[in-house]
């Protein structure tokens, strides 16, 4: 039975709608997933990121010849040995900072008071900050002692001695009450329990898991899926532990610090500093407001806060902009929007512990995304890596008519590589991209004319920039969208630095142009051209452009001495028949006996069809890029 064709065409106008409902649905379950199975994920989540970061000293011990179960054994209790200590040191600190609190109220009324008299003075202030000032008292009338019962009675005076009344709730039985106490007890416990059997079942089973990981990514290719879980494996236990270092010497130079200044507590500072700070972007941030706090109500002047204030602030840069990269580069990873995106989505579903565990648990993911075939979005949506390829950038820039920005990223490539390279792998890839949407009828002739006059316009502006990518000079950093076009272009062709001499050619190649660069006259292939002419002028060949009509007619007139060309290029990107080409060449070759000729093929890019295209039009050299162009015009130049 044939389908209706009113409904098939209803159900394809539906399976977007419906494949985004399924998308939807699916988040919706994952979420409440992990919200509801926190209690069991959590401490599973924990264990995966301890493993990642005990795994080097467990490897350290088996090239020691140790069983595994026994470093196994060794590692983790030594790391839940330092973080029961870490939690003991941290608690006893809080209770000392919490008994000494109270001391430090009058300090801190009398600040309040000084800056609610000078605020007085100057008017409108003073409305503005009566609602900070009213909550700073509050804090402090909560942080002073309590007064003894006598002097209370002394200051009211006793004709106003209030009458005492005690509420006491009715008395528990004794089950309630230990149930009440070891349930406040055992559910940490129970968690702990969980991390550390977790963390020890994981370092013992790591093969036994890669291998069913490397069974759900399906991939046919065993050995590429294999060597991906390895290089992901031992990169995030070189980040999460590279991470540890860095917040723990962080930790203790703040602690440091805060001693040597005088704030109480500094154990206590240095520790949380160096947790928050697995908290990007704004955990250096939280972990500076308390030890501030504090400042502010020790000190009767503001010299201590000023100088806590300039410990973050010298120190967080320094952590971040220097230690930080040479560590493990310049981010983790993953996008600014991500971490943000990150850090609000796992406390929502876990609490503070999604909090530190945001990051850890995103750039997994991200790794993951860009190992996994099947992940790749992941890397698409939460990684720092530009989601399109250079020339895709280049040629929406184009489409959206912006040319400024095309012509920033250029500039900055071409502080690290040559202009054949940009033009070739960003350029001139970008046009094919625009030919093949005319081709499809995606661009309409004014669209193209439009699209055209952009490209001219960055390669008219690039060919007028300073040479830096033959020079080899080191600049500024590029930026992360000119470092991934970098890394995914790869490094220059050979003769990319090469720039003759007029005493290095022979007299036909010394003119003042002596190679012609013939456009077929379409939008996109006068772009092509000009990039070519500049092209071979940078590199010692001067060079000129002709359109098709403006070569056919001087090719009957005479040539004034220095003028005749001794290269001509024609440049093809848009399709057009091979028997037009060699008509085309044979005109040239009857005007211009002895001259050579180069055609360019720009959008061909099977090495079979460029061998048959050679032997069927028969020019001296066929080139498909425009560093092809630049090999074959120099061996001309040299041999001539």
């Amino acid at each position: 039975m044939s389908e209706d064709p009113v409904t098939a065409r209803l159900l394809r106008r539906a399976l977007p709608v419906v494949t985004s409902l399924a998308s939807l649905l699916l988040v919706v379950t994952l979420a409440g997933a992990l919200s509801l199975g926190r209690d069991i994920l959590v401490p599973v989540a924990l264990a995966i990121l301890l493993s990642f970061v005990l795994l080097p000293a467990v490897r350290a011990l088996r090239r020691w010849r140790v069983p595994r179960a026994a470093a196994v054994l060794v590692v983790v209790v030594l790391a839940f040995g330092l973080l029961a200590a870490i939690g003991g040191l941290i608690a006893r600190e809080a209770a000392q900072l919490a008994i000494d609190l109270p001391r430090y109220s009058l300090t801190l009324r009398e600040k309040i008071t000084a800056l609610r008299a000078a605020t007085a003075e100057r008017g409108g202030l003073s409305d503005s900050f009566s609602g900070f000032f009213d909550m700073a008292e509050e804090i402090g009338r909560e942080l002073q002692p309590p007064v003894p019962e006598g002097e209370s009675d002394a200051r009211l005076g006793t004709a106003a001695r209030p009458m005492q009344v005690e509420i006491h709730a009715p008395r528990s039985g004794l089950l309630k009450t230990l149930g009440s106490v070891a349930g406040g007890v055992l559910h940490p416990l129970a968690t702990l329990g969980l991390i550390l059997l977790f963390t020890i079942f994981i370092l013992l089973q790591r093969e036994d898991l890669r291998n069913r990981a490397i069974r759900l990514a399906g991939s046919s290719d065993l050995r590429r899926t294999t060597a991906a879980i390895d290089d992901a494996t031992g990169r995030l236990s070189r980040l999460f532990l590279a991470q540890l270092v860095l917040n723990l010497a962080f930790g203790v130079v703040i602690g440091a610090g805060l001693w040597a200044i005088g704030v109480p507590s500094p154990i206590l500072f240095g520790v949380i500093a160096g947790i928050s700070r697995f908290v990007p972007y704004v955990g250096a941030v939280i972990s500076a407001v308390l030890p501030l706090a504090i400042a502010v109500a020790v000190d009767p002047g503001w010299s201590m806060a000023i100088q806590v204030a300039i410990l973050f602030i010298v120190v967080e840069p320094i952590a971040g902009h220097v230690v930080e990269p040479l560590l493990y580069g310049h981010s983790t990873g993953i996008s600014p929007m991500a971490v943000i995106l990150a850090a609000t989505i796992w406390t929502f579903l876990w609490g503070p512990i999604g909090l530190l565990l945001a990051t850890p648990l995103t750039v997994c993911l991200v790794v993951l995304g860009r190992h996994v075939e099947r992940l790749w979005f992941l890397d698409v949506l939460l990684g720092d890596r530009p989601a399109l390829g250079p020339q895709e950038i280049f040629y929406q820039r184009m489409l959206a008519g912006d040319p400024a920005e095309a012509i920033e990223q250029g500039r900055l490539f071409l502080k690290e590589r040559a202009l054949v390279t940009y033009y070739d792998e960003v350029v001139l890839a970008g046009l094919r991209m625009a030919q093949e949407d005319a081709a499809r009828g995606s661009l309409d002739r004014a669209r193209q004319a439009e699209v055209g006059e952009s490209v001219r316009a960055v390669v008219e502006t690039l060919g007028q920039t300073r040479a830096r990518g033959l020079l080899r000079r080191r600049s500024s950093p590029v930026g992360a969208e000119a470092e991934a076009a970098l890394a995914a272009i790869g490094p220059d062709r050979r003769n990319a630095g090469t720039v003759l001499r007029r005493e290095d050619v022979a007299p036909p190649w010394q003119g003042e142009a002596p190679v012609l660069c013939v456009s077929s006259g379409g939008a996109f292939d006068e772009a092509a051209t000009l990039m070519l002419a500049q092209t071979l002028t940078r590199h010692g060949l001067a060079a000129r452009v002709a359109g098709k009509d403006t070569w056919r007619e001087g090719l009957s007139g005479p040539w004034a001495p220095g003028e005749r060309p001794a290269l001509i290029c024609f440049s093809y990107l848009e399709p057009i028949s091979l028997s037009q080409i060699r008509l085309t060449i044979r005109r040239a070759r009857q005007a211009l006996p002895g001259v050579t000729v180069l055609v360019g093929f720009w959008r061909e890019r099977d090495p079979a069809s460029v061998g048959r295209l050679r032997r069927q039009i028969a020019a001296d050299g066929l080139a498909t890029s425009l560093s092809d162009a630049l090999d074959a015009a120099l061996e001309r130049a040299r041999a001539a």
